[in-house]
Parts: structure tokens; sequence; C-alpha cells
């Protein structure tokens, strides 16, 4: 419904060609701006409404306390199970900040709830078959776990922003359901408040990235990459954004125009984990000197991976 109102307002209403460049990145951006404030704002209501059942202590717990890498392993296989983009993963990961949830661990779960979901693991189903789909999946898992224990040793929590991330919230008895609803909306309302003009600002650069940098383009210069390729795949596949449903025929695509396995799929990783939106909306919770930790350690695990990808081919495939 929501892409045919926008189709309606940008093609009919408008008048624009639907062939030109323009048109699509206007449909993109109005398409994505309103279906990321919405998740945004659904969200951060369902989290903050579940929190009132749901003591703070009892989060921590879960996702604390437990042997080195556990906990990190966990929040990875909860962010799994998880259906949203790199952008709609941000609320639980406030939310986990709140809790006192150690920064490693959350990372752990905003790395990996963007690679792997129902959507995205259904579509690589039918385009790759089983044996990659599986791989694909444990290896998304395993670079949040590793990749979330990377940053936790850190010790970067000092470049929270705490207007957003404040210190763990002193417990309050709710009584009603009238009440705890209306703790639910009261923070998506804050928190949309704080973060709405930097959802337009990312997701408008990815709808000009998106509609202005021809795939062709994409695939000569990975094409061109020799054993530079994975990485630049990579890094070409951060600043961009995009759905599951588009980025997987892409990396088909690449996949099938003779571009390596693990090449085609760290290009894929990266589209789908890290994102120029992202990162403009997490710079209201954190400082850049995390934002950028958290982008290289996760760029550097995905190309890891496309490498293991790529030499793992001939099995894989057969």
């Amino acid at each position: 419904m929501l892409q045919v109102t926008v189709d309606w307002i940008v093609y009919q209403l408008a008048s624009l060609d639907a062939s030109s460049r323009l048109a699509q990145s206007l449909n993109f951006f109005l398409y994505d701006s309103i279906k990321i404030l919405l998740l945004l704002f659904a969200m951060i209501f369902v989290v903050g409404f579940l929190r009132t059942y749901i003591s703070q202590q009892e989060v921590k717990r879960w996702l604390s306390g437990k042997r080195r890498g556990i906990s990190n392993l966990v929040a990875s296989s909860f962010g799994a199970l998880t259906p949203f983009c790199s952008c709609s993963s941000i609320p639980i990961f406030l939310s986990f900040l709140e809790a006192g949830v150690p920064l490693g661990v959350t990372f752990s779960f905003l790395i990996t709830s963007p690679l792997v979901n129902e959507y995205l693991v259904v579509l690589m189903l039918g385009f790759f078959g089983w044996k990659i789909t599986l791989a694909y999946v444990l290896s998304g898992m395993l670079i949040g776990t590793i990749a979330g224990m990377v940053l936790g040793a850190m010790n970067l929590e000092r470049h929270l922003v705490k207007d957003i991330v404040t210190q763990t919230i002193k417990e309050k008895r709710f009584d009603a359901l009238k009440e705890r609803l209306s703790f639910g909306l009261n923070e998506a309302r804050a928190i949309t408040k704080k973060v709405w003009l930097w959802v337009l600002v990312g997701v408008g650069i990815g709808a000009a990235i998106h509609n202005y940098v021809p795939a062709e383009l994409i695939q000569g210069i990975i094409n061109k990459g020799g054993w530079l390729a994975v990485p630049i795949a990579t890094i070409i596949g951060v600043p961009m954004y995009g759905s599951c449903a588009a980025i997987v025929p892409i990396a088909v695509v690449l996949f099938q125009k003779g571009v390596p396995l693990g090449t085609a799929l760290a290009f894929m990783m990266a589209t789908a984990a890290l994102s120029l939106p992202e990162a403009i909306i997490l710079r209201r919770a954190m400082k850049l000197k995390l934002i950028l930790a958290f982008f290289t350690i996760t760029t550097l695990a995905i190309i890891l991976t496309g490498y293991v990808f790529n030499a793992l081919q001939p099995i894989l495939t057969s």
C-alpha cells in the first residue's frame, strides 16, 4: 500500500517520468524515509511497551554475565531472528544500552540483525541454494559475535552520547495497561523527534547513490580488482542502502557475470550490515570515533569472510 501511494504521488500527482533517475530517486527517498520512520516509531513503541513488563536487570542478566563470547553469541542469535534492516535495528540496540547491556554485546545484535533475516534467507535459498545460504547465515552470526567481542574489548563506552543513551534508568512500577502504552508512546515520540532529520539526510544520500551509480559501473570496478576485488566490493557496498529484495538479486547478477562468490557476497553483506543512513542516525547516539570503530571492525570481518567464501566456492557450488 505504501509503495502504491508513493508511486501515485511521484508518477501521477507530480507527473514525473518513471524511467528518469530523478523520479526513481524521489520515489526511493519518499518510500524509504516513510518506511524507516514508521518502523523506528513502531519498534521504539513496542520495545518501550515491552520494557514495562521486563525488568532491565533481567535483560542485562540475559545478555550479560556469561562466559566470554557467549553473551555475544546469544545477542547475535537474537539478531538473526529479527527481520530488521541496518536502520530499524537501532531502537533495540539503544534499549539494550539503556538496560546496561555491555556495548560489545549490543553491537553483536546490531551487526547480525540486518545481515541475517528470514526475508534474506528465503531469497538466498531461491537464488543460491541451501549450501551457500547455510554458510552465509553461519558466517553472518560469526561476524556479529566476533566483531562484537572485539569492539567490547576496546572499552569505547566513553564515546556514547548521553542525551540519547543514558545510564540504566530507575525501575518504575506500572499498574495499568494505559500507563504501559503511554510509556511506549512517549519513548517513541522522544527518540523519533531526535533522529528524524538524520533519517531524511541519510536516506536522501542513499537514494542518490542507489539511482545515480550504475550497477554496470560497480561490476566493472569489482571485475578489475584482482586480489583486491573483495575489499573493493565491500567498500563500495558500505555506504549504499537498499532492501533485501534489491541486494540479493544484485549479488546474484554479479555472481552470474563471473564475479567470485565471496566477492559478490561481501558486497551484499556490506550493503546489508552497514549503510550511510545508519551511520548518520547513529551519530545522534555515539561519537564519530565509535562509529568509525564499528564500521571498520565490521568491514574487516566482512572482507575476511569474502576471502573465505572465495576459497570454499568449489565446495559450496558443487
